[in-house]
C-alpha cells in the first residue's frame, strides 16, 4: 500500500495542534496510509507539552531552538518514509481535505510536485489580508519574471512531492524562504509541476500569524539568489 508522509513544523501553536491534528486524521489523503511527522521548533507556549503526550502516535522530532520552517521542514524530509510528502501548517488555515485534490497527479505519474493554489479559487478573495495577498502576488510575480513561468501561487504551503524528488533537493533556507528556495530548485530540475485550486482561510498577526515584512525581503533576495546560483 502506498504512502503519504505528512510533514508537520509547529511553532506556538497550542490553541491550534489539536483541532488540525483532528482534521489531518479525518482527512482520506486518497486512502493513503498515513505517516505524520511533527517538528517542534522550540514552542516557548505549552505547545512541546501536548507533543510529548503524542509520540506513541506520531513520529515527533524537536529543535532545541528556534530554528524556523525552512529548518524544521528539513529536519522531517531526511525522516520520511512514504511515497510521497506533502507540507501541512499547524494552524487551520489549509483544509486537510484538499490533499484529495493534489495527491492524484502524483499517484497517476502525472506531476513531479503539485502546489495548491489559493488564488485559483475565487472563493478565496475575501480570506487574505490585503497587504499579504499583496505580497503574495508580487513574490508569484517576480518569480515568472527569473524563471519564465506562469505560477500563480508560489508561496502557499501546500505543496506535495514524490518523495524521491524533494529529497533530491538540498534544503538550505531555514525560515519563510523555503518557499521561494524550494520552488526555484524544482523549476531549475525541470519539474513537472501542477496547481490545483484549493481553500484557503487566513489569519492575521494578532491571531498568530508569524510571516512578516522581513521575510518578504529575504523572498525577493531568495528568488534572485536562487536564480543564478544551485
Amino acid at each position: 500500500m502506498q504512502k503519504v508522509s505528512i510533514i508537520i513544523p509547529v511553532y506556538n501553536e497550542k490553541d491550534t495542534l489539536l483541532e488540525l491534528l483532528n482534521r489531518v486524521e479525518q482527512a482520506k489523503f486518497c486512502g493513503l496510509e498515513k505517516e505524520i511527522i511533527l517538528v517542534d521548533d522550540c514552542s516557548t507556549d505549552g505547545t512541546g507539552e501536548i507533543l510529548k503526550n503524542l509520540t506513541a502516535k506520531y513520529k515527533v522530532l524537536s529543535h532545541d531552538k528556534n530554528k524556523g520552517k525552512g529548518a524544521a521542514i528539513r529536519t522531517a524530509v531526511s525522516e520520511t518514509t512514504g511515497d510521497f510528502v506533502v507540507i501541512q501548517d499547524a494552524d487551520l488555515e489549509y483544509t486537510p481535505d484538499d490533499y484529495d485534490k493534489l495527491l492524484p497527479f502524483l499517484i497517476n505519474n502525472e506531476a513531479d510536485v503539485v502546489y495548491g493554489s489559493r488564488f485559483l479559487n475565487a472563493d478565496n478573495s475575501k480570506n487574505f489580508m490585503l497587504k499579504n495577498k499583496l505580497a503574495n502576488l508580487f513574490l508569484t510575480m517576480l518569480t515568472n519574471i527569473l524563471f519564465g513561468t506562469k505560477i500563480t501561487d508560489m508561496e502557499t504551503c501546500y505543496k506535495a512531492f514524490k518523495r524521491d524528488f524533494i529529497q533530491s533537493i538540498t534544503i538550505k533556507s531555514n525560515r519563510f524562504d523555503f518557499e521561494p528556495e524550494i520552488t526555484a530548485k524544482l523549476l531549475k530540475k525541470k519539474a513537472k509541476l501542477k496547481e490545483i485550486p484549493i481553500s484557503y482561510n487566513g489569519r492575521a498577526h494578532d491571531e498568530g500569524k508569524k510571516i512578516n515584512w522581513k521575510d518578504g525581503i529575504h523572498a525577493i533576495i531568495t528568488i534572485i539568489k536562487y536564480r543564478f546560483i544551485n
